[in-house]
């Protein structure tokens, strides 16, 4: 499919902003919450005020990795009448993709999902469904990295990036699976446990990045818990390549919608504090 000539477009959204010396802050929304029209709205408006790539759900009755808020927004997108969990589900959400990438062709889009939809659907079917609607990367939050390798095969049979999470207790051997396994970026978490807004970062992540890095694994880029742009800024100070933020844009965009552009673009805002006085060299075209 010409992919291994071109690149990617999370390469190329990494280039872009490795020039502007920025680092990517990328939001997540859970396809379909809490109904589908709304959920496109909301996407459009994260991609409108900043987002650099987008994290994208698809809803699962057992989201083991995840918090209260993305917990609940599955199981709104699941409650709605278009979304009734099963094989059709994920073609709904295989759809709405479809207008997301029509309107923005350049944005990297990843999927967040669990393995369940992908092997009930067979693996080959998924991820080249996945690849036909225009998403970047899928990562399976419940595949550790023992199971991941036919996953990944799949995935990238089908042009697709397979995405690993690498914990802060990944062993050594660990590490190294990962940075063989994973495409386009990793998605290292700030701390074991499930997905959540938190107030402090408890962040150790150099090392795990650095050492990424030396194995040769694609950029990381942090989540669990990037609530506010300060954590955006801890997160790059940690050397990582861009920050991820799941319930803090779904507890806004579901109870406060009318505050969600304001804080995306604080949130992109923070990922070009580290540009020389930045005050004075704040460019109009970063949020093109």
């Amino acid at each position: 499919d010409g992919r291994g000539q071109a690149m990617s477009r999370y390469q190329q959204m990494f280039e872009s902003l490795k020039r502007k010396n920025e680092g990517a802050f990328v939001p997540f929304w859970m396809l379909g919450d809490p109904d589908p029209e709304t959920s496109l709205a909301r996407i459009k408006a994260l991609v409108e005020n900043g987002a650099d790539a987008l994290e994208l759900g698809i809803p699962f009755s057992d989201p083991v990795a995840d918090g209260p808020v993305v917990q609940r927004a599955a199981m709104r997108a699941l409650c709605h009448p278009g979304l009734e969990p099963g094989s059709s589900h994920v073609s709904m959400c295989f759809r709405l993709v479809q207008q997301i990438r029509a309107n923005y062709p350049e944005i990297p889009i990843g999927i967040l999902t669990y393995a369940n939809l992908a092997v009930r659907r067979s693996l080959e079917s998924f991820y080249a469904d996945a690849a036909q609607a225009g998403v970047d990367s899928v990562l399976l939050a419940d595949v550790p990295t023992l199971e991941a390798p036919v996953f990944c095969e799949a995935a990238m049979q089908a042009g697709v990036d397979p995405v690993m999470i690498a914990p802060p207790n990944s062993t050594p051997e660990q590490l190294q699976d990962i940075a063989k396994l994973s495409k386009g970026y990793v998605y290292s978490v700030t701390r074991a446990g499930v997905t959540g807004a938190d107030d402090k970062l408890n962040l150790s992540s150099k090392a795990l990045i650095t050492k990424l890095a030396e194995l040769g694994a694609p950029p990381v880029m942090l989540g669990f818990g990037i609530s506010k742009p300060e954590h955006v800024r801890q997160a790059l100070a940690e050397g990582a390549a861009g920050a991820i933020s799941g319930s803090a844009v779904v507890k806004i965009g579901i109870e406060k919608p009318d505050e969600l552009a304001a804080f995306v673009k604080s949130m992109k805002e923070a990922t070009n504090d580290n540009k020389p006085s930045a005050s004075l060299f704040h460019s109009p075209n970063q949020m093109a």
